[in-house]
Order: C-alpha cells, then structure tokens, then sequence
C-alpha cells in the first residue's frame, strides 16, 4: 500500500507548532490587552490590504512580488495613511507584513506589526504613548532614556558617524572586531557598525531607550528637522539590545515624497537591485492632505518575546517561514 505521505516530501513530525500552547495562549491575551488599551484611548481598529500593486521603496527592505505584479505590503502605512487622508482619526491595525530574506534569531519573513497613527499628535506626544503600552507588556525600572543616533556612536565607538573620515570609521570598525567588506560607503560602514555594536548595546541598562536624531538621509517618510544639521524626525525603541518600535513625525508632502521613492529607486539601480513600483493612489492621497500626524509601527512578536522572557522568535511564533 502506498502511504499517505509519499507523495509529499516533508518531516512528518514537522506539523506541530513552534511554539508552546501556552506561549499562544499569552500571544492571545496580548492581543487582547492591546485593543483594550487602544479602545480605552478612543482610537479605532482598521483593516487594510496584505496585497498591493505599489510599494513605498526603501533602501534596504525586500517586498515580496507574487499575484501577478503585485507585492505582499512590508508594512500597512501606505494604506492606513490613505484612511487618515479621508478623515478616518486615530487608528490602529495589528497587521501582517512580509519582507523577502530576512530570518534570523529575531526575523521571520512573516511578521505581525501593531501599526497606530494619531492626527495632530507630536512625535514626542507619541513616544510617551508608546512607552505607555510597552509597559502593559514588559516590566523596565525607570523612564525610558533617549539619546541620539550619532551619540550612541560617540558613546559606544569614540567616532562621530557623520564628522570623522571613513578612515576613521573604519579604523573603529576593526577595533570593535567588524569586518568590513571592500568598497563600503560611509552609510555603509554606519549601518554594519549598528548593527553588529551599537544595537545589542541600546536598552540593555535595565531599562528601554529611544534612539532619535537620525540624520536626514535616515528620514524614509518622516519630516526633516533643516537643522542644521538637518535631522529626520522619528525615532527607534530598543528593549534589551533588540529594536521594539519605529516612528515619524510623518511627511504629507507628495512631491518630498515621490522625490525620495525617486532617489531610492535610482541607488537600487546602482547597486543592481530591481526598481521598485511606487504607488500612485497613496501619493494621490498625500496630495489631497494629510493631517498632521505622528505614527509608529512596532513589533508584537518581539514584545511577546520581552514579556515571556524568550530568545528567539520562533519560539513565539505558531508556524515559522520555513514550517509554513
């Protein structure tokens, strides 16, 4: 007799999930806590396409192509800010999002995000509000610190990342043990210093901090502050050496806007990446007005993975990319 199972070429005892029972048993009550909390403060839950024929392109972020043409979103803002457009009000969404060769200990290529936007709010309005709902989940001592982006260069490597040489960098670089492959840019020496120095460092004190003063180059679709130096307006939280939350003071200009998906798409050309479709309905949006607004999107996996106290993210995670 011919078994079942021939005709599929996989583990059987792959089926059952990565995570414990009980681990989604917290993921549920998380979820839960998390709408009281944005039900309480009055803002709305939304749902928006996984599915869009445009993107908004970034430097280093991968959308994943599939149904002919379109791509699945990184993220929901395109859309969410569509909504804010037509007069939605603050609105939340806990969303899925897919981003193409990024798994890891902390990466999967499917993710969920906790995405909220507040009209008429302040960037630092909404990082107390941030806080506010990190702490629902994850016990810290203390306020969360803030220090910026080239401060923590300062601190941690004794280098200026936007004064001093690229020999100078480079120099920090092996001293810190960071290998640096042939031909890298400024940007691209900041980026590997980041990521494999500076950011394990940020809130490992015992409690949380926010990264801010990112230079203008950094801005994606946030405001810049002209300075000088000119600064984007958003910032980053880290728990326990791990990046939490990503937010803006969020750029409504149409044209500032298509200008960068412009420049974005022209270095991915230089570097032998594809180009990108932009997106013409949400640029016809910021077109027809934004409110004023700061938005953030932050990482439910990894907040679960600080409020149970676990080091990978499968572990967190029903089916993982590669049991799907």
């Amino acid at each position: 007799m011919t078994s079942l199972f021939s005709h599929f070429p996989v583990d059987r005892a792959d089926w059952r999930p990565s995570a414990d029972l009980a681990t989604l048993a917290a993921r549920a009550e998380l979820l839960a806590r998390v709408r009281v909390f944005f039900r309480d403060r009055g803002v709305m839950e939304v749902e928006t396409p996984l599915l869009s024929p445009g993107t908004a392109p970034e430097p280093n972020l991968e959308p994943i192509a599939c149904c002919g043409g379109r791509h699945l979103v990184t993220s929901p803002e395109r859309h969410m800010k569509r909504l804010l457009a037509a007069g939605s009000g603050p609105i939340y969404q806990v969303a899925k999002a897919f981003r193409e060769d990024e798994a890891g200990r902390r990466h999967n290529p499917e993710f969920t995000l906790l995405e909220w936007y507040r009209p008429g709010w302040s960037m630092t309005a909404l990082m107390g509000e941030v806080a506010d709902l990190v702490r629902m989940a994850v016990e810290w001592s203390g306020p969360p610190r803030e220090s910026t982006w080239s401060g923590v260069f300062r601190r941690l490597l004794g280098v200026d990342p936007l004064a001093d040489s690229i020999a100078e960098l480079e120099r920090a670089a092996r001293e810190a043990g960071v290998g640096l492959p042939a031909g890298l840019d400024r940007e691209g020496i900041c980026d590997l210093l980041l990521s494999e120095v500076i950011e394990p460092a940020l809130g490992t004190e015992g409690g949380a901090l926010f990264l801010t003063g990112f230079p203008a180059s950094r801005a994606a679709m946030a405001e810049i502050d002209p300075g000088p130096p000119p600064v984007a307006r958003r910032f980053e939280l880290y728990v326990g050496g791990m990046e939490l939350a990503n937010g803006y003071q969020e750029e409504g200009d149409a044209r500032c806007l298509a200008e960068r998906f412009q420049a974005v798409n022209d270095a991915r050309e230089q570097t032998g990446r594809r180009r990108l479709p932009t997106d013409p309905r949400f640029l016809a949006a910021m077109e027809a007005g934004l409110p004023p607004c700061a938005g953030v999107a932050l990482g439910l996996d990894r907040l679960l993975m600080l409020r149970l106290g676990r080091p990978d993210l499968r572990e967190v995670l029903a089916f993982p990319w590669d049991q799907a």
